[in-house]
Formats: C-alpha cells, sequence, structure tokens
C-alpha cells in the first residue's frame, strides 16, 4: 500500500510529517496527502471520509489550505452515527467561519440535531452552533436553542446557555426571548449551569435595558442569597481550590451584582451586605481568594454606595500593595487610580506605602505608582512627598529618571505657594536630573527667577554653588549662565543675602571663569554655548576690569565651525571694539517677564480662560497674583508686531475633517500696530518661545485651540463665527474679520438686520431616513454679498435626539457666523423641530457660488450618531 494513501490512519501521517528535516520535505508530505485526500473525495469513500476529514484537520492546523474538504463535513454532519457526526462537527468548527457561504447549507442538519432524541448529538449541535453561529443561523436556530435551555439534562442546559450567548451577541433583538429562560437559570443548583447562566444573564443586561430592569427587580435578592450560599457552604472536592468553593461562579456573581447595582441605589443596597460579608471571610494568602477580594472590590466600586465600603475596599487594596506578587500589586495600583475619584481621603492613608511602590524594582509599578501619586498629591502633602521624590531621584534608575522628573516639576510648578520654596525645589532636579529636566520647564524657571527680585541674589548664589558640584548636568548649567550674566555683581557683592544661605566668597574672576568653563566644555550644546557668550558680554559691562580677558575669550570662537557661534562672537566682538558707549544700555538687565503671558504660551499660544467678567483676582502658579480682568487684546496677545508665521496643524486638521478649505486670511496691510512687549527679547536671544502671530481674526489653528480650551478633546465648530463684541477692542468695526466665538455660543450673538431682500426658494440641504434639514434664505437690503440662512431640522424617525448639535464649515472666501440653536433636543416623528440662524458673507459674490460642510451629531437611545456632508446645490446669485 503506498505509504501516503488515503488509507493510512492519521498517526501515520502525523509520524511522517514529523519525521520531515526541511520545511521542502514537509510541503512535499502535506502535497501527496492531499492529492490522495482529493482523489478519495473524488470517488466519494464513504468509509475513509472520516479518516480523511481528521487529516484535514491536522493540516489546517499546520497553516495549510484545506478548503477543497469543506463538504466532506457536511456529508459527515448529515450522517447517522454519532462519531461520523463527532468528526463532521468538529471539522466543521475547525475548517469553517460564519463568514463561509457554505454554512447556509449546514443550517437544516443543525437544526434536525437540536431536536435529535440523542442527547450527545443535541451536545455536538450545540456546541458547533455556539462556535460558528452567524446572524442568519441565530435568527433560524433561537426558538430550538432557547427550548433546550429547559432540558431534562444539565450538560445541555449549559451548553445551550452558552450557545444563547453567541445568539444574543449576534441578533440583539432575540434578547427578550431568553429573559425568562436565563432567570430561572439562576434558580440551578447545578454550579456548571449556574455559571453559564449568570453569564448569559450578564450580556443581556448588556444588550438589552428591558433585561437590566427584569433582573434588577425580580433576580438581585436571588442572587445574594445564592453568593451567601456558596459562602457560608462547608467543604465540597468537587468544588474546591485553595479552600474557597467555587472561586470562578464568586466571580460571575460578583461581576453581575455589578451590572445591577451600577446606577440603581435600591438595588446597591440590597447587595451591601453580602459585598461586605465576601471581603471580611475572603483569604488573602491564595491566589483564588485574591481574585475573588479583588472583583468584590470593583464591584463596591461600582455600585451606589454612601462610602463605608468603599473605605473597606481601598484597605484591600492597601494590602495587596504589600503582597509580594507584582501583578496583584499592580492591579491594586490600577484600582486606586480610579478609586481617588470616589474616595481621595481614604486613598491618602496608604501613601506611604504607594510611595514604596514608586522605589520597587519593577519598572511597570514604579510608573505606575508615580502615576497614582501624582494625583494624590494636594497643597498639605506636597512638601514632603516632593523631597521624599528628589531624594528618591538621586539613586533611581537612568530609565526612570525621565518620568520621576517631569512629574516632580509638574507638582512643583502646580503647588509652590512660595517662589523661594519653587527655586530651590527646581534647583535640586537640576542638580540630580538636569539633563533630563525639557526645556520648558528651565525656560518657566527662568521666568519665575526673572519675576523674583527680592531673590536674585540668593538664586545666583545657589547656581553658582550648584554649578561648581554639577557642571555634568546640561540645564543646570544653562540657568546658571544666564544668571550669572544678569546677575553677576550681585554674586561678587553679596547683594541680598538671606538668613538660611551660607556666606560666600565669589570674586569677578570666579564669575568669568564660571562662564568660561560653561563655553569650553566639550559636552557643552549649542544653545550652552550662546547663552555664556551673551552672558559674557553682559559680564563685561558689570566687570570692566575683566572687559579685556572677556574679549579674548569671545574672540577665540571667531573661527567657530558653527556659524551660530562665529557670528555671535564677531558680533559681539564688535560691540566691545567699536560702541563702548552703546554697550551698557544694550546689556543691561533683562527686563521683568511677564509670567502670565509665558504660562499662556506654554497652554497653547493663548491663555487657557478668557473672561471680561470682574472678580477676585486669580493666583498663579508660582506665587503671583493676577487681576481677574486684563484688556481683551492683551489676552489676544496682540502685543506683537512679529509676522505672522504660517501654521499648517490646526488648519491642515479642519481641511482633513471638513474638505474645505480654511487657510487664515492675510492681515490687512497698513494695519496700526502696538510696541513690541519686551518680554520677546529674551524669548528671542534664548529661543525659549515665539511670539504669537499678530491677527485680526481667527485662523482655523486658533479656532482648534479655543474649542478645545473650552470643550476639549472635542472641536467645535459652531463657531466659525464672528465675535463682534470682543474684536471692537482689538480692531476697528469696519474691518473686524470674523472670530471664533470665545463663549462658544453662549453669549449675546450680533444683532439680525429687521430689513430682509427678496426671498429665494428653500432648499432640502441633507435628508436621509432619520433626519430632515431644510434651508431658507433671504437676503439683506444694501448688502447682496450676505445671506441669511434659517435652518429648520426635522426629526423622521421614532426616537428623540438630545444634545443635538449643528456644525457647518465654508471656505476662505466665504465668513459664517451660527447663531445659537432654539434647542438641543430633537421632537420625534416630525412633532416638532429645531430652527437655528446662519449669517454667510461671499467676498467673491457673482464669481463664486456658496459652498459648506455641515456635521451634524447627537443622541439616540444612549448612542452617539454623526452625520456629515457638502451642500453645493445652492440657489444661483446667493
Amino acid at each position: 500500500m503506498n505509504p501516503f494513501s488515503s488509507g493510512t490512519c492519521l498517526r501515520d501521517m502525523i509520524r511522517a510529517i514529523r519525521a520531515c528535516k526541511t520545511s521542502a520535505e514537509e510541503r512535499a508530505v502535506v502535497r501527496k496527502e492531499c492529492a490522495a485526500i482529493r482523489a478519495s473525495i473524488n470517488e466519494d469513500d464513504q468509509d475513509y471520509r472520516h479518516r480523511n476529514l481528521a487529516k484535514l484537520m491536522f493540516i489546517q492546523m499546520l497553516g495549510y489550505p484545506t478548503h477543497f474538504g469543506q463538504m466532506e463535513c457536511l456529508k459527515l454532519i448529515a450522517s447517522a452515527g454519532f462519531p461520523e457526526k463527532r468528526i463532521g462537527y468538529l471539522g466543521l468548527m475547525l475548517l469553517l467561519d460564519e463568514r463561509q457561504e457554505v454554512l447556509m447549507l449546514v443550517t437544516n442538519s443543525l437544526k434536525q440535531d437540536l431536536n435529535h432524541s440523542n442527547q450527545y448529538i443535541v451536545g455536538l449541535a450545540l456546541c458547533a452552533l455556539g462556535n460558528i453561529c452567524s446572524a442568519e443561523m441565530a435568527r433560524d436556530l433561537a426558538p430550538e436553542v432557547e427550548r433546550l435551555l429547559q432540558f431534562r439534562d444539565p450538560n445541555i442546559r449549559k451548553k445551550a446557555a452558552l450557545c444563547s450567548i453567541r445568539i444574543i451577541k449576534k441578533v440583539p433583538a432575540l434578547a427578550e426571548n431568553f429573559i425568562n429562560c436565563a432567570a430561572s437559570l439562576l434558580k440551578e443548583k447545578h454550579h456548571g449551569v449556574l455559571i453559564t447562566g449568570v453569564q448569559l444573564c450578564a450580556d443581556l443586561c448588556k444588550v438589552s435595558s428591558e433585561a437590566l430592569e427584569y433582573f434588577r427587580k425580580k433576580c438581585t435578592e436571588g442572587l445574594v442569597r445564592t453568593l451567601r450560599d456558596i459562602v457560608n457552604s462547608p467543604y465540597s472536592p468537587e468544588y474546591d481550590i485553595s479552600g474557597i468553593t467555587d472561586p470562578y461562579l464568586h466571580i460571575r456573581l460578583l461581576k453581575l451584582l455589578r451590572i445591577l447595582g451600577q446606577g440603581d441605589a435600591d438595588a446597591s443596597d440590597r447587595m451591601t451586605d453580602i459585598l461586605a460579608q465576601v471581603a471580611t471571610k475572603t483569604e488573602s494568602n491564595k491566589n483564588a481568594g485574591n481574585a475573588i477580594l479583588y472583583e468584590c472590590v470593583e464591584t463596591i466600586m461600582s455600585i451606589e454606595d454612601d462610602g463605608g465600603l468603599r473605605v473597606l475596599a481601598i484597605n484591600i487594596l492597601g494590602k495587596f500593595l504589600s503582597n509580594r506578587d507584582n501583578n496583584i500589586r499592580y492591579v491594586a495600583l490600577n484600582m486606586l487610580m480610579r478609586a481617588t475619584t470616589l474616595d481621595a481621603q481614604a486613598v491618602q492613608r496608604h501613601r506611604a506605602t504607594i510611595l514604596d511602590c514608586v522605589k520597587d524594582s519593577d519598572a511597570s509599578i514604579r510608573k505606575r505608582a508615580l502615576d497614582l501619586l501624582y494625583l494624590l498629591v494636594n497643597d498639605n502633602n506636597v512638601k514632603p512627598l516632593i523631597k521624599e521624590l528628589i531624594e528618591y531621584l538621586e539613586v533611581s534608575d537612568q530609565e526612570f529618571k525621565g518620568d520621576l522628573t517631569a512629574k516632580i516639576c509638574s507638582l512643583v510648578e502646580k503647588f509652590s505657594s512660595e517662589k523661594i520654596w519653587y527655586i530651590d525645589q527646581m534647583l535640586k532636579v537640576l542638580s540630580e536630573a538636569g539633563n533630563f529636566v525639557k526645556d520648558e520647564v528651565w525656560h518657566a524657571l527662568i521666568v519665575v527667577i526673572s519675576n523674583a527680585s527680592d531673590l536674585h541674589g540668593y538664586t545666583v548664589r545657589a547656581l553658582y554653588r550648584a554649578f561648581l558640584t554639577s557642571t555634568e548636568q546640561e540645564t543646570l548649567v544653562r540657568v546658571a549662565v544666564w544668571c550669572i550674566g544678569e546677575y553677576g555683581d550681585m554674586l561678587v557683592n553679596n547683594v541680598g543675602m538671606l538668613d538660611i544661605e551660607d556666606p560666600i566668597t565669589v570674586t569677578e574672576c570666579d564669575a568669568v571663569d564660571a562662564v568660561e568653563v560653561a563655553i569650553k566644555r566639550h559636552t557643552s550644546d549649542l544653545t550652552t554655548k550662546a547663552m555664556a557668550l551673551i552672558a559674557l558680554l553682559k559680564l563685561s559691562s558689570r566687570f570692566p576690569s575683566y572687559s579685556e580677558r572677556i574679549k579674548d575669550i569671545i574672540v577665540q570662537n571667531k573661527g567657530n565651525v558653527v556659524l551660530e557661534l562665529q557670528q555671535r562672537s564677531i558680533e559681539f566682538n564688535r560691540i566691545l571694539q567699536k560702541h563702548p558707549k552703546f554697550r551698557s544700555a544694550l546689556v543691561e538687565r533683562m527686563p521683568v517677564l511677564d509670567e502670565a503671558t509665558f504660562s499662556g504660551r506654554r497652554a497653547g499660544s493663548l491663555p487657557t480662560a478668557i473672561s471680561t467678567s470682574s472678580g477676585a483676582p486669580s493666583n498663579l502658579p508660582n506665587g503671583i497674583a493676577k487681576p481677574a480682568t486684563a484688556p481683551i487684546p492683551d489676552l489676544l496677545d496682540l502685543s506683537s508686531d512679529d509676522v505672522p508665521a504660517p501654521s499648517s496643524s490646526g488648519g491642515d486638521f479642519l481641511q482633513d475633517l471638513l474638505g474645505v478649505d480654511l487657510s487664515p486670511t492675510p492681515a490687512p496691510s497698513g494695519a496700526d500696530m502696538p510696541p513690541k512687549a519686551s518680554t520677546d527679547v529674551l524669548l528671542d536671544l534664548l529661543s525659549i518661545g515665539m511670539p504669537l502671530p499678530v491677527q485680526t481674526g481667527l485662523s482655523a489653528s486658533d479656532i482648534l485651540s479655543s474649542s478645545q480650551d473650552d470643550k476639549a478633546p472635542f472641536v467645535n465648530f459652531n463657531g466659525l463665527a464672528s465675535l463682534s463684541s470682543l474684536s471692537a477692542n482689538a480692531t476697528s468695526p469696519a474691518n473686524a474679520a470674523p472670530m471664533m466665538d470665545l463663549l462658544d455660543g453662549r453669549g449675546p450673538g450680533p444683532q439680525k438686520s429687521e430689513e430682509n431682500g427678496q426671498a429665494y426658494p428653500s432648499l432640502v440641504a441633507y435628508e436621509s431616513s432619520s433626519l430632515r434639514v431644510m434651508f431658507n434664505f433671504s437676503k439683506q437690503r444694501g448688502s447682496p454679498q450676505t445671506t441669511l440662512i434659517q435652518a429648520t431640522f426635522t426629526n423622521l424617525s421614532s426616537n428623540v435626539y438630545n444634545d443635538f448639535l449643528f456644525q457647518a464649515a465654508v471656505p476662505k472666501f466665504l465668513q459664517l457666523h451660527l447663531d445659537p440653536a432654539s434647542s438641543n433636543t430633537l421632537p420625534a416623528s416630525g412633532d416638532g423641530s429645531i430652527t437655528q440662524n446662519l449669517k454667510v458673507t461671499n467676498s467673491q459674490h457673482g464669481k463664486k457660488s456658496l459652498v459648506m460642510r455641515v456635521r451634524i451629531a447627537y443622541k439616540t437611545n444612549n448612542k452617539d450618531v454623526l452625520e456629515e456632508r457638502q451642500i453645493n446645490n445652492f440657489p444661483q446669485n446667493l
């Protein structure tokens, strides 16, 4: 007999494949076997059909194509014997999936087997249906599965419950058919049936609100009673795992109780006693017990509770943090991060343990603990926590210093109430991990130092001391060089000596030596060397006796291969040689930098909040009190006279999203510009930040940033609109360009014209099976380029639309203003409508027609719906 004929058994084929030494030999064996199987299929060999299918399944697991054997599965399923059906159903589950069209042919066989008198054949059909059921099969076979949920044999009921889960996931509309049957399964004594019944109920609650309410009212008490019986049950060897009776059933019951108790105070109240019992009686020395405790804690955090149980749950998580298993500690840290939003005070009690986790050897534990500790910091505990973190920063791993440094700097800036404390902590961070400090952090430190006029002497002395011991920290060198250049005379003369600092003697030579060291360090980068050259130029005015030495140091860079340093060296040398009279005025101290402006630029080129209302002054970081009101031009940073730099980030985003060109229009020529702010001098010299472009209107990127400040992260286009009330402060009304409504439609809009011109035919701008949008047009007399549009929204479905939002965008030759909508709730079935007025000004009137991209968002049945369309069919002459 041919060793590779279809008559060989599966064992021989596996042995032959395993004997292959190369993949080529394996492919040859598989090809021969597949050829033999094809020949057997063509001959309709019934004796070896089950054997051929078994071989095909093994070949499929090796990754070779076996589609030619799919019909053999159907033939075996149609056989009368149990062995053939078993192989057929196994092949069906392995060789086919729900996307195969062949699967439609097996529906009738499945229906017959589900009604078979042999319970084992019924079990085979249920297993196959639960694995490959499609939506069509679910609709056809759901009645049979529903009937089998009441079958006498527990194994069939268990498989029917698992199959029902697949059916309701494929066709959620069938969920209501299984509610009563699923509720009856919760009374089962057989644990296998009970656990599948609990899972079925949980999935029903997820897809059907009707099922959720039914189980809350009818089954909560029974579930609590079942869980209590399991918790108090005696030792049962059949279900015992590590001394706990059926922990899997424990967990499933807790998950279902979590679903039922979430958002329902009555159901939550009925389960509080049993949750407290599970939390206190479950042993935590075994992994099974820890799993139950974790699910119990998650259930307590999810249900409606008065706080007593939450404290107990957080204490359990605190015990988890002391566990030696890293996985348990990690999930505990994750859960505690969620708990901070519910009961931060209870989490604060475990702050010391969390701080120990920050120093753990496991990287994932350290990072998660640091994130949690960041959430726990407040005004009361910031100083001791920062002290602990900075001490750990000295010994932490290099790969962890970046995250740790970023968190420390953020916390110091956020919670600093005194400038001296802020400066001290930042100097410690710069000394220990200055190479990991981001540019915006040390930029902010320089801004704070410039504002602390009474601490200039203290700061420059502290930086000089730190510089002598930590020259390898790049950012520390930069800040120190800048301060020595600005306040070098204070360093030498010990000006502003505080009681808390030790006296130090620094000569003019020492100060110049420090800057020379910075510029000659081989590790110094371009920024550091450029800042050092500026510092030397300033010291030449502060220390006239060392002017020649400073000149020699500067001249050494005239031949530098870096063009920037070469240019600075030549220019500074020219100042020292040719313009000694202007030197003192040119290199005088930097003016005080506006911290509020710098903070606004760091936050995204505009201050975080723009308000014209009066009130108490707001406290900014680092102890500066800023007045509550400020002129609108200052808030928009219109004091800069720099040429606007092109920006593509926000504009490109809008263009991609809306499919139209939203490039900002150029500023009108000849506009009067206010004088340049003094803060730009340092920013330009040190490249700390770019000044904001001056614009009479907001560009697409401004729209993006302002709407993110108000409603992050969603970008609201409900205002590609005019800011008439605010723009009057920055530009004349005649030349005012359209601006984003900074109040996002909540402020007073421009007054409507009382005189309208002739009417135009109405336009159905958008219509679907669920929504109709109608535009009615009119013109203002004497203004043909301006079109008034009244949009009317009508709901064509039977469901009410909530949170209704209409958004629109137009190309750059159009200007669009949207008034607030009449309502944000759209009644169902056309019983009422929403109206919203639009005003469009066409700068290319008579040359280009109107075009508009609209987007409509609303909620129905707790689902978010988004509809978009571009409207090109506006009437002519608009």
